[in-house]
């Protein structure tokens, strides 16, 4: 029951995270998204995969389905991500100066 319910959370999360990223590749900008909040949701993602890859390793327990869907939103996320990093190069086009790394 535990893991159907861990199950249930995660993908509630990765719905959103489509509709995160159609915004930031719709609108062009970094306005109203937040760099931080995302990477710290990377992060927990992360923590989730290695966490079902230690319980394997360390206690013998299976990889379940819900392992997939943590993968599958840290990638979502990164790509959030990385769009932030396209959006931030064009709001600094827009707004008349040149971009530097």
């Amino acid at each position: 029951m535990s893991e159907f319910l861990e199950a249930l959370m995660v993908i509630s999360f990765g719905v959103s995270w489509p509709l995160s990223i159609r915004k930031s590749w719709v609108s062009r900008t970094t306005r109203g998204k937040s760099l931080i909040f995302m990477v710290l949701i990377f992060f927990g993602y992360i923590s989730g995969v290695l966490s079902k890859i230690t319980a394997l390793v360390v206690d013998g327990k299976p990889i379940t389905y819900v392992f997939a869907f943590y993968v599958l939103n840290a990638i979502m996320v990164g790509i959030d991500i990385g769009l932030y990093f396209r959006n931030r190069k064009l709001d600094t086009i827009a707004a008349g100066r040149d971009f530097q790394s």
